[in-house]
């Protein structure tokens, strides 16, 4: 393991930021960390703060007023990673949501209420989604064979069987509270008793079964007492929420039966399910003042012996022998310095093997390893099964031999900076921990574990980490983290490898997420940087093309089975002809029939695709330059077929409205340019087409296209900005020093910029989505995307039905699937 970056507060005169006792920390499925500080006054009054910052821009940290009244105690995403329930020591429960889909706005608009009554564990209700990595078959063609679907029952369910949303929470006093959300908007909330026999319940869990049900695992703090286990049942009646309660087999810490130590842990300090979906595995740790031991439980079904006399009665034959639920010890630790805090891992790693034995190549995988802090300041990340130490890390200049016990280290005379909170990235990968003087830290966890790997290993490990991030969705910031500029291009060639190998109908799903993905990854090489443009301008282009097409209506309602969109695929696939009139005559015109202000509307993409098509065609000549960004595009038929197919569309249109057609600045009034542009195309279309032999450009091609810039003023295309984010510029050894709310002046990017990507200052800016200028310095409220940087305006200047149709689709994510950040009007 090693240090990323730092982060930490400006002190400022009149109030501190300090951290809160508990201290709440979580990392959602598209890396956004949310973690809890106390803001202290000059008159000592606390504010109870909630802070969302994105792994990539962790200075730009949103900070909320929770308006709790008492500690916030949890903190927990919701599955898709956009909602976040917080709960307090007073029984607050509020459910926070992003406020215009912006990932620095939040907004709480719904909640529960257990007055009076701390909560002490937290979950969202299980929404029947699970996905098991079977790490063994990593080689594998298929994604089916490497990620297969879990049957696993959703907590509660809807008519039609569609889960119910919600959360359930466990209080000090020993109950337990369900909300339910209702598609209506309304909550409806219970609360339950635990169990006839209410006791004083300081540490607690949630699990869920594959069955529907949820397991709770409470402690009262003390090492003496037994851990309780409880499943609990929640349905609907009459409009109503139900709970029902059963005891389960409950446990004593093995370190509290061995006589000689009977009383040196007295305190249950951590108590945590290895996983929100794994009910039957859980991690205990007792610890006193000095020192502390962990220890792994299993729940396992075992036969129960049956005497000699019963067996004469009634012989126990095969499976009729009678079962019990029984826990039993799989591992503990030898005594620790004293642990203040666990971070468990959330890769649903599928082990072939139910014993602590698994393959050679992946029992150093870091999705089989759970976090731990101590109050030296060090963190060990242990097998989560056999608690074997795999990595290390230690905070301090001066690391100590991992061989030398930590019960024997001389003590500093002051308390040493450690965590006190700790989360672990949904690939494992990274570790966030919040510090007892409330700074963040982001450690990379290596693929090896340390361990000696070759390169191909390696790979092999990063790229199933990736392929996992392309099915699930979940943002893959962690895994750019260990890509080092020497494997970009080694990984974005065996990306598209197995991408082709799924079948057809996997390949459409996944068609623009593996496209963001190559993009994240061409970013942190000097040699591909180029590739970044191509492939959002490709995202673009598809973007394009499909909403252009849905505007396009059958003239007749009982027509064939194919859509205009397809026949015009079609007709353009199969007429290769060069003048672009008589591949209009072939299509019917009718279809293309649009409102006048709709196609006005429109005109900028439409005058995108024309400035595209005529950029790509005068690079044609210094096609030999890779990194010239369109680089890519002049082998690709497939998109030149799309731009193709696009010119036809926009040369039908401008016959309807003539000022909707792309602007060119000709030197020749009388030349037509589309027509031009639409020959050269398909010239350059036909050599590298899907169906026919791929061919080199011929030199008359080439040179009607250097001919081109003494026809036609060649556009200065506006590629994405430079990204302002972490991953392409941290190197390994150095971490970042940042500060919370002050952007940093990071250190040069290590990619050289290609032309056209570089941006002076006070140079005019554009709306990269709606393709408007916006001019040297804005004035618009703009979003910009946290992953690849594109920017747009926050408010809609058009009230057009076609242009909001196409704003829609950005609303909640942008082109790569990134999330949007509310940005300055001064961004750079």
């Amino acid at each position: 393991m090693d240090l990323a970056y730092v982060c930490e507060w400006e002190r400022w005169p009149k109030s501190t930021h300090c951290p809160s006792v508990p201290l709440a920390c979580a990392w959602s499925c598209r890396n956004l960390i949310a973690f809890t500080t106390d803001l202290r006054n000059d008159d000592q009054d606390l504010t109870r703060m909630i802070h969302i910052l994105d792994t990539e821009h962790p200075w730009d940290v949103h900070s909320v007023n929770s308006e709790h009244s008492e500690a916030i105690t949890c903190l927990e995403w919701d599955q898709s990673g956009s909602r976040l329930l917080s709960a307090d020591a007073d029984g607050q429960i509020k459910c926070w949501s992003m406020a215009d889909h912006l990932a620095n706005s939040w907004e709480s608009s719904v909640g529960s209420l257990v007055e009076g009554d701390p909560i002490v564990a937290l979950s969202w209700l299980h929404n029947g989604v699970k996905l098991a990595l079977h790490v063994e078959k990593s080689g594998a063609s298929s994604f089916g064979e490497k990620f297969s679907r879990v049957k696993f029952s959703p907590s509660l369910t809807l008519f039609g069987g569609k889960p119910m949303e919600g959360w359930i929470a466990v209080t000090v006093s020993g109950l337990v509270t369900v909300s339910l959300l209702k598609p209506s908007g309304q909550v409806l909330t219970s609360t339950e008793s635990l169990c006839r026999l209410r006791g004083r319940v300081a540490l607690a869990d949630i699990a869920f079964t594959g069955g529907g049900n949820i397991v709770v695992a409470t402690a009262d703090g003390s090492s003496a007492s037994p851990v309780q286990f409880y499943k609990v049942c929640v349905s609907v009646v009459s409009e109503k929420c139900r709970i029902d309660t059963e005891i389960l087999p409950s446990l004593f810490m093995r370190c509290t039966t061995d006589l000689n130590r009977k009383d040196k842990f007295p305190a249950i300090t951590h108590l945590k399910f290895l996983a929100r979906d794994m009910s039957e595995q859980v991690l205990l740790c007792a610890s006193s003042q000095t020192s502390s031991i962990v220890e792994c439980w299993s729940l396992r079904k075992e036969g129960l012996p049956v005497n000699n006399v019963f067996q004469q009665i009634s012989p126990v034959v095969g499976d009729k022998q009678p079962m019990i639920l029984k826990w039993r010890i799989l591992s503990a630790t030898n005594d620790l310095d004293r642990v203040s805090a666990v971070a468990l891992p959330k890769l649903p790693i599928s082990l072939t093997n139910t014993d602590l034995k698994v393959a050679s190549d992946t029992q150093f995988y870091p999705g089989l390893g759970l976090a731990l802090a101590f109050h030296d300041g060090s963190v060990h990340i242990v097998h989560r099964l056999s608690l074997q130490s795999m990595a290390v890390f230690y905070s301090s200049a001066a690391p100590r031999s991992a061989d030398e016990p930590a019960i024997k280290r001389p003590r500093t005379t002051g308390p040493a900076v450690h965590f006190k909170a700790m989360q672990l990235s949904w690939t494992s990968l990274a570790l966030v921990g919040i510090d007892n003087h409330g700074k963040l830290s982001m450690l990379r966890i290596s693929p090896s574990m340390g361990h000696a790997l070759d390169v191909s290993l390696a790979l092999r490990h990063l790229l199933f980490l990736l392929e996992y991030c392309m099915v699930t969705g979940y943002d893959w910031w962690d895994t750019l983290l260990h890509v080092q500029p020497a494997m970009v291009q080694s990984l974005v060639e065996r990306l598209h490898e197995e991408y082709t190998r799924q079948n057809a109908a996997l390949q459409q799903v996944l068609s623009t997420r593996i496209l963001a993905m190559k993009a994240s990854l061409c970013k942190l090489s000097p040699c591909t940087v180029a590739r970044v443009c191509d492939y959002h301008a490709k995202l673009f282009l598809v973007a394009v093309s499909s909403t252009l097409k849905s505007l396009l209506r059958p003239h007749f309602l009982n027509t064939p089975d194919k859509s205009p969109g397809d026949r015009l695929t079609e007709v353009c696939a199969k007429i290769t002809d060069a003048d672009i009139d008589k591949v209009m005559i072939n299509l019917k015109t009718e279809e293309f029939v649009l409102d006048m202000n709709t196609l006005q509307a429109l005109q900028q993409l439409l005058q995108w695709v024309g400035d595209f098509v005529l950029y790509l065609l005068a690079s044609l000549p210094n096609q030999g330059s890779p990194l010239r960004p369109g680089h890519s595009f002049l082998r690709d038929g497939t998109s030149l077929g799309m731009l193709r197919e696009l010119m036809v569309v926009i040369r039908i249109w401008g016959l309807l409205k003539p000022s909707c057609l792309p602007v060119y600045t000709a030197t020749s009034d009388t030349q037509d340019s589309m027509s031009l542009l639409f020959r050269l195309l398909t010239k350059l279309w036909i050599c590298c087409r899907d169906e026919g032999p791929t061919s080199e450009p011929d030199e008359a091609l080439v040179d009607e296209c250097c001919l081109l810039p003494s026809q036609l003023l060649i556009p200065s295309l506006d590629w994405l900005p430079v990204s302002d984010g972490l991953v392409s510029r941290l190197q390994p050894k150095q971490p970042l020093r940042l500060q919370f709310g002050k952007a940093p002046a990071l250190p040069a990017c290590a990619t050289v910029q290609p032309d056209g990507l570089s941006r002076a200052a006070g140079q005019p800016k554009i709306d990269h989505l709606r393709r408007l200028h916006l001019g040297a310095y804005p004035t618009e409220e703009c979003k910009a995307c946290t992953r690849c940087g594109c920017v747009t305006m926050l408010r809609s200047p058009n009230k057009t039905t076609a242009v909001k149709q196409w704003e829609q689709r950005w609303i909640r994510n942008c082109l790569c699937g990134g999330l949007w950040r509310r940005v300055p009007l001064s961004y750079p």
